[in-house]
């Protein structure tokens, strides 16, 4: 329990320290996320907060990590620093999606081959278990990299990110510490502590968005530990095994991870790159219906909360039929809150076409001219 305290509390006061220093040199050098039809914001706001973030989590989780606890920690380290030189640069040059893609795959090899992080048995869903070692490193490849960019995709709103990030690490880091796995327990508090001291600066208003660099690394962390969610907590001999852990552990990332398949999937099918750009998250949908940013962060984590519950509550069903559950319930979810965005928009084209049509054709150019991610 010390180990874990001072691992939280040390991530928290270098994140809370150094993310001033960050903002003042962010304004110095003219670092700043500049605002545009797609964004959200209004006002040029420095983007790199994921620094402290990063400096609180690593320094923090190499102290609190006994060396003779963890033979893995080395590799988890080694692929954080890969997606932290992707975010830098991302945030301060602008990279392009096919060269982040390239990093992140050598960050999910250098988890998958060294590090231990991959799915091998299914724990029966859609009827699987074992699975081959290729199918299993194709697996593993899809899942972190899928995770890893979900948090950078739900980043749009003043502390989403943050909270639905915090809100993920508590949860894996109390169960890890519950079953004795140290090593992760750790890194989950660790990072807990670095995003509870940047929604400091990061709740609405925001001063600071934590950026590539830390959505990257935040996505990274919880691929990490929720597939050892997944492979420790179906084991009937661990301390408090759970049934249906992949769909418990696909609950807990719920928000980020189904928004993203399912804005991944509708570009596919529009035939476009599915790191394009446009207006289709959750979030957007929200703040079209005219709620604040903290409004939409508090409706979509404590949606996630009740995405785990309901996953808790039903384990007992089997996964396959659990995972169909929260599928079923997230796309009546998102479906409502769609069309009740779709009714407010026909009311305003209604009220004011020619208004509503320019900004269309804007949005529609932007989506059409831009190759960056999001």
């Amino acid at each position: 329990m010390d180990n874990i305290l001072l691992s939280a509390g040390l991530a928290f006061l270098i994140s809370f320290f150094s993310i001033p220093v960050i903002i003042q040199v962010a304004k110095d050098k003219k670092l700043f996320d500049e605002p545009d039809e797609r964004k959200v914001h209004k006002a040029v706001i420095p983007t790199l907060g994921g620094l402290g973030i990063f400096a609180g989590f690593v320094i923090a989780t190499l102290l609190g990590v006994p060396q003779s606890v963890s033979s893995e920690l080395q590799y988890f380290m080694a692929a954080a620093i890969v997606v932290f030189f992707l975010g830098i640069k991302d945030d301060i040059l602008i990279l392009s999606a096919s060269k982040k893609f390239a990093g992140q795959l050598i960050a999910a090899g250098i988890l998958i081959k060294f590090g231990g992080v991959h799915i091998n048995n299914m724990h029966g869903l859609l009827g699987l278990h074992e699975i081959p070692n290729v199918a299993s490193i194709v697996l593993s490849l899809f899942t972190i990299i899928v995770i890893t960019n979900s948090f950078n995709l739900i980043d749009g709103v003043d502390g989403l990110a943050g909270s639905l990030g915090t809100l993920t690490t508590l949860i894996f880091g109390c169960y890890f510490y519950y079953i004795g796995e140290l090593t992760y327990a750790v890194m989950a508090f660790a990072l807990a502590g670095s995003l509870i001291s940047f929604l400091i600066y990061n709740f609405p208003p925001a001063k600071i968005f934590m950026g590539d660099t830390g959505s990257l690394l935040l996505g990274l962390v919880n691929a990490i530990l929720v597939i050892k969610f997944i492979n420790l907590a179906q084991n009937p001999g661990t301390a408090v095994p759970l049934e249906s852990a992949p769909a418990i552990g696909f609950a807990i990332l719920m928000i980020p991870l189904f928004d993203t398949l399912r804005v991944f999937g509708l570009r596919i099918l529009d035939r476009r790159s599915p790191f394009s750009p446009d207006r289709t998250h959750i979030h957007h949908f929200l703040l079209d219906l005219g709620l604040s940013h903290r409004m939409t962060t508090l409706i979509c984590v404590g949606a996630n909360i009740l995405f785990i519950a309901l996953a808790i509550v039903l384990r007992n069903l089997g996964t396959t039929t659990v995972m169909g559950i929260l599928l079923l319930t997230a796309l009546s979810f998102t479906g409502l809150i769609y069309l009740i965005r779709q009714k407010k928009r026909a009311v305003k084209v209604e009220n004011n076409p020619e208004k509503e049509l320019i900004k269309s054709h804007k949005i529609l150019t932007l989506v059409s001219d831009t190759v960056e991610v999001d």
